[in-house]
């Protein structure tokens, strides 16, 4: 049984989902948003920081998965994404949890079967596969998708490698 806790980031919502694997059987945990108040980076990427320390401190996750940096066309919003990922990636590295990244399509790919999949099919499929009552918020589907994607991942090397 392995806790996994995924992380979509954002400077303004960063999306979490905590989710169990034992073998090829995934359990829902918690799933949520910290919200970020229209502050200076600094605090925001504080918010960040502690409201991941928290969740790590409550769930103690053995594993960690985080979104992979997307180009994009406004300079601003790459940097502040960055930021925000890099506050994720330290705030997981100091609780000794190694960092997992997968890119965007990757996880659609894992999700929905294919990597070109809007928001709305993700969360269609995250409530399925997490057999949740309602869909998730947005932000909180990808980090749920991002986890799900990784244990799908976790679980084709298991296979591969025999154990």
């Amino acid at each position: 049984m392995t806790i996994i806790l995924g992380v979509d980031p954002g400077s303004r919502i960063t999306g979490y989902g905590v989710i169990r694997a034992e073998g090829s059987r995934l359990t829902y945990i918690d799933s949520g948003c910290i919200r970020m108040k229209e502050d200076t980076m600094a605090v925001r990427l504080q918010t960040i920081y502690a409201g991941l320390a928290e969740i790590i401190a409550e769930y103690r996750p053995e594993e960690f998965a985080i979104e992979q940096v997307f180009l994009s066309r406004n300079v601003d919003s790459a940097l502040k994404l960055g930021q925000a990922r890099g506050v994720a990636m330290v705030c997981a590295a100091n609780a000794g949890l190694a960092v997992n990244e997968y890119a965007a399509r990757q996880v659609k790919q894992a999700i929905v079967g294919k990597g070109s999949a809007d928001k709305v099919q993700v969360q269609h499929m995250v409530q399925a596969i997490m057999e949740l009552p309602r869909r998730p918020q947005e932000d909180a589907a990808d980090a749920l998708g991002i986890a799900i994607c990784h244990a799908h991942m976790r679980q084709s090397l298991a296979r591969l490698s025999g154990r």
